[in-house]
């Protein structure tokens, strides 16, 4: 049977992978400072039989995985990075390993090692039959930035693929077809001039008046963009003290939308109403664009299979003991009840297997791989239901016994299509005419500018 070398082979290193996925959530690193990740998931390749390399794409955090050779070439995109503020125990209740260290409220940890396993089951596959193909694993930093993939990406990433998996833990085990967002994200820095607020206020050209400014105009704009718009702010430095006009203040936006060019029309906007807030207050602005990345485009081809191995591939068993545990977190979100009247509410943890048809106002960058190559992500319940994403419930559940199964489950389905992609090129054919015709056969154009350069390791 097509697979069957792959599962046992994953089967049988399942502990290892758990060892994995549960060192790196007990050295938790946030975006470009993954150093840690990567060494010690360099070292666990290495050991697989894989040939390694990192520090690629002017990347210190990230790698690059391959064994085989010829086609097809099958990629799986693993990410690294810890989300800040978010340590937390394996337990029921808030309680953090270090207050205000990172953890893994996104589930990378089992997001790096998932795809991981199921590369080897793959490779595995593959060798046992003598059967032609190439398996390459990206280990990917930043993905919480909405950058990591983006800068590999201009570095020459993701090319050399014939198709690509990508798996992430959620609440539900499902194929999604909706939509992602792309985003812009940028910082608008506003500087004026200091004055006695008091005794001179006329001597003043305050920054944060800008910045205030700034923001009211970008509210009225949410009254004139397309439905799928999402804008949202933070002020970083608003001044030190009442009694000084602030000379210097800054607010960082992100701008979301379901196509690149709603996003990129949005985002023109957007600096206008900057540039009309320093006309308003005398100021100058400058923009720090931090990046940006493109929505999501599942390919059906590749996700129906994905959804097929779902149901195929063995699913997790939670025992009681599990149960409790999800539904001691649940209890403590005040939606629950809501949550537990909806149609598709499937108990304290996931156990059945669909297909999610809806749009997603969140990002990712997978979207930017799936713009360059036939690309599918598959979803299995790895937390409890009534987590909300970036979250210490997340963190806790990615650290449990219930992660790992959930983990381990993803991995399955995404050995099993792969190996089916292998041994059928007509799957492999179907996934990329699909991927012509959605993009009209127009290039990927990286949204990072070349001048933008890559963080590094502690400056991030």
């Amino acid at each position: 049977m097509v697979g069957e070398v792959a599962l046992k082979a994953i089967q049988a290193r399942e502990e290892q992978f758990v060892a994995h996925a549960k060192k790196i959530w007990e050295h938790p690193e946030t975006a470009y400072n993954e150093v840690n990740t990567c060494a010690v998931t360099a070292e666990l390749l290495r050991e697989l039989g894989f040939a390694v390399e990192t520090g690629l794409y002017g990347m210190p955090t990230a790698l690059r995985a391959s064994w085989g050779s010829g086609g097809p070439v099958i990629g799986f995109l693993g990410e690294f990075d810890a989300l800040p503020g978010l340590s937390q125990k394996v337990s029921t209740c808030q309680e953090a390993v270090q207050e205000g260290a990172p953890g893994e409220g996104c589930g990378h940890n089992l997001l790096c090692a998932a795809p991981l396993a199921a590369a080897y089951g793959l490779k595995e596959e593959l060798r046992a039959f003598g059967r032609p193909g190439t398996v390459v694993y990206y280990g990917c930093p930043a993905e919480e930035t909405l950058t990591g993939k983006v800068f590999m990406a201009r570095g020459g990433a993701f090319r050399e693929l014939d198709i690509a998996f990508s798996w992430h833990g959620g609440t539900k085990n499902c194929v999604m077809r909706g939509v992602m967002t792309g985003l812009n994200s940028a910082k608008f820095h506003f500087v004026g001039r200091t004055s006695h607020a008091g005794g001179a206020p006329e001597n003043g050209r305050s920054a944060l008046d800008a910045v205030e400014l700034m923001n009211v105009g970008a509210n009225y704009l949410r009254e004139h963009v397309t439905m799928d718009n999402r804008i949202h702010y933070v002020i970083t430095e608003g001044g030190m003290a009442p009694n000084i006009v602030p000379d210097k203040a800054c607010v960082w936006y992100f701008v979301r939308a379901l196509t690149r060019e709603a996003v990129e029309d949005t985002y023109r906007r957007l600096v206008l109403v900057a540039e009309g807030a320093a006309h308003m207050t005398e100021t100058k602005v400058e923009i720090e664009f931090l990046g940006g990345c493109y929505p999501t485009l599942e390919n059906r081809v590749l996700g129906d299979a994905l959804h097929q191995s779902l149901q195929e591939v063995e699913r997790p068993v939670w025992t009681e003991e599990e149960l409790e545990f999800a539904e001691a977190i649940n209890v403590q979100n005040p939606n629950y009840d809501q949550i537990k009247r909806r149609p598709d509410y499937d108990g304290p943890l996931g156990v059945s297997v669909g297909i999610r048809e809806e749009n997603g106002f969140g990002s990712t960058d997978v979207g930017d791989v799936q713009h360059i190559v036939p690309c599918a992500e598959v979803n299995t319940a790895s937390w409890n239901c009534a987590a909300p994403g970036h979250s210490w419930q997340v963190t806790s559940c990615a650290g449990s016994s219930i992660g790992m199964k959930g983990m381990l489950y993803g991995a399955r389905a995404l050995a099993l299509t792969a190996s089916k992609a292998a041994a059928d090129p007509q799957l492999v054919a179907a996934a990329k005419a699909e991927f012509l015709k959605a993009t009209r056969g127009e290039p990927y154009r990286c949204p990072i500018p070349a001048d933008i350069p890559v963080p590094m390791p502690g400056t991030a």
